[in-house]
């Protein structure tokens, strides 16, 4: 397998070199994936396997070779199909509005049966001819049928389905524009659908604090700051990725929609950096031609990190740049730049230690960045870098005592409609749950900036009490949120899963196609709700689920849904084609839209 080649098969990687394989349409990570050659743990779960590729992947980077164990229907696409096949085929389902319809309908025949019936045993009575009584009985029995009911519903469902078109929504079939109205429950997914599935940074901690990587007034990172400007010089000349569309130059297309080549991360860095060093008169590729590299060692996992020594001109002394795990960073270094100077580390060890645990606590990914500079007279401009030895001990140049410059957050960034939507769906007694496949804390993170988590989660109140998290009890009073991992909810029994789906604010991570169903087929068979302070007995319900998906791993859960609402412009055509209604431009917001139009249906048919 090459970069760029897409996986025929399910395989078993037995060799990779930087292999790195995009498992978005399968998993929901924002992020390729890092391949490799190790057995993974009995029992883990089979989507997280690290040494399987697995069909209809891409490779994104690196190469591989691997056995194949799977072809066809016995691949995990495979195995989805199969899931969604069977999720469709459900005879006995009935869309809200076709259930009042009915209900309508034996209403309706039954008082008009019983007054043709009624009608004809008092003509009987009076002594009316026969023939007549029979003939003015069915005439009653046909005048109480409806007849423009059937193109009033037709008429309604057609003119709402226009209006929602043109707000971009695209319904496949009429019936679940009203389902929509009807639905008191959403299952979202995040990537792509709740946020806008491009990496993009989000904070940088420098001279000692967090600041936001973009905007205005305080608390944002000031660019004309000493420090920032090592900041921009490191994800400059530490980074490979480059800007691939000489026409996307041309139009002005603006830098974070840009296409890109190379590592994910180091696109949001490089489309980060770029609009600030063009409003300096230069750029990225002006940079790394005036400061041509002499050395570079790749990023990998052993390492953690990459490493760039970089010219800065004749007679001046070369420059040691490296970006990766904090941790291997910080560990790297003795001092630390402050306004632009160096101080001793040791003094800034507990705001770094803050400012790192605020960043990961947000769910976000996190790069050290740090510098040396190498002396002219001992490395001159001809002098032969190498690197040896398991941390660098036996390479001719330094391998530690470096400068630390600050911290890089990413994140997957929530679309800027998402909170309002989601906050005028709780509004309107709808229930919304994320169901994604990335990471706990990522979920819980993005969970939180929508508004889909507002209570304490188990995290919350472990950081509250000082506690490790595994020290907290699930069924803690305190926790009014809960963020459930697959593996956990494959252990559930049915009571439990009941249990936990009593929670208003949930988010489910790391969750198969499997998972996503058996989430869904949860909420419908609900039947009980129960109140934790028992001032209200229980009641039967009867839950109308909504999901929305983009990827092949949702198509199972698409088709189990009440109503499947697939994205259309990141969307597998697989999950297009499980779905009742499409978003034609991705946005979650656009749902609200199709649930006040739902509601109103009900209103024009009355008429």
């Amino acid at each position: 397998i090459k970069n760029g080649q897409k996986i025929p098969a399910d395989l078993r990687v037995v060799e990779q070199d930087e292999m790195k394989v995009d498992n978005a349409s399968l998993t929901g990570e924002s992020e390729a994936q890092k391949r490799k050659v190790e057995p993974e743990k009995r029992g883990s779960v089979h989507l997280e396997a690290g040494n399987i590729a697995f069909y209809g992947t891409l490779c994104v980077n690196g190469s591989g070779m691997g056995i194949v164990i799977a072809t066809g229907d016995n691949t995990t696409i495979g195995s989805i199909a199969a899931l969604a096949a069977s999720a469709s085929n459900r005879d006995d389902f009935q869309t809200p509005i076709n259930k009042e319809i009915h209900h309508f309908i034996k209403i309706i025949s039954a008082v008009a049966i019983f007054l043709g019936v009624l009608f004809l045993i008092l003509g009987f009575v009076l002594g009316l001819d026969a023939l007549d009584n029979i003939v003015f009985c069915i005439g009653i029995i046909v005048a109480n049928v409806p007849e423009g009911l059937l193109a009033t519903v037709t008429v309604s469902l057609t003119l709402t389905a226009q209006r929602m078109a043109i707000k971009k929504v695209l319904v496949k079939n009429l019936e679940a524009v009203e389902t929509l109205g009807s639905t008191n429950v959403i299952a979202s997914d995040k990537t792509g659908t709740l946020t806008q599935n491009i990496m993009t940074v989000q904070h940088i901690w420098y001279d000692g604090g967090v600041k936001l990587a973009n905007g205005l007034g305080e608390g944002v990172a000031d660019q004309k700051s000493a420090t920032m400007q090592y900041v921009r010089n490191c994800i400059s000349l530490c980074t490979t990725a480059t800007f691939i569309d000489e026409e996307e130059e041309k139009n002005n297309v603006p830098f974070q929609q840009r296409k890109f080549s190379g590592d994910a991360s180091e696109g949001a860095l490089i489309k980060y950096i770029e609009p600030h060093l063009r409003a300096s008169g230069t750029g990225i590729v002006q940079e790394r031609k005036k400061n041509k590299i002499r050395f570079k060692l790749p990023f990998n996992s052993t390492n953690k990190f990459m490493l760039h020594i970089c010219e800065q001109g004749e007679e001046k002394p070369h420059i040691l740049w490296m970006k990766g795990a904090p941790e291997r960073i910080w560990s790297r270094c003795n001092t630390i730049l402050i306004d632009g100077k160096e101080k001793k580390k040791d003094e800034y060890k507990a705001e770094y230690d803050k400012g790192l645990f605020t960043l990961m606590n947000n769910g976000e990914r996190v790069l050290g960045l740090c510098y040396t500079e190498l002396p002219a007279d001992k490395y001159p401009s001809d002098f032969k870098y190498n690197w040896e030895g398991e941390r660098g001990e036996e390479s001719n140049f330094p391998y530690e005592n470096f400068t630390f410059i600050g911290l890089t957050a990413l994140i997957d960034p929530p679309r800027a409609a998402v909170p309002a939507a989601v906050r005028s769906c709780q509004t309107a007694g709808i229930q919304v749950i994320m169901v994604t496949g990335d990471h706990p804390d990522t979920a819980e993170a993005i969970a939180k900036m929508v508004g889909i988590i507002r209570a304490p989660t188990r995290r919350d109140v472990a950081a509250k009490e000082g506690k490790e998290i595994e020290e907290i009890p699930r069924d803690h009073p305190d926790i009014g949120a809960r963020v459930v991992r697959g593996v956990e909810l494959m252990k559930m029994s049915d009571e439990e899963l009941d249990n936990l789906l009593d929670y208003e604010q949930l988010v489910f991570a790391r969750t198969s196609p499997a998972n996503k169903l058996t989430i869904v087929k949860g909420l419908q068979d609900k039947k009980l709700k129960r109140w934790k302070d028992g001032s209200r007995p229980p009641k039967r319900i009867k839950n109308v689920v909504a999901v929305t998906g983009d990827g092949v791993n949702d198509s199972p859960a698409l088709s189990q849904a009440d109503i499947g609402v697939a994205m259309g412009i990141v969307g597998s055509d697989v999950a297009k084609d499980a779905a009742d209604m499409i978003l034609l431009n991705d946005n979650f917001a656009s749902i609200v839209d199709g649930v006040e139009e739902g509601r109103l249906i009900f209103d024009g048919v009355e008429e």
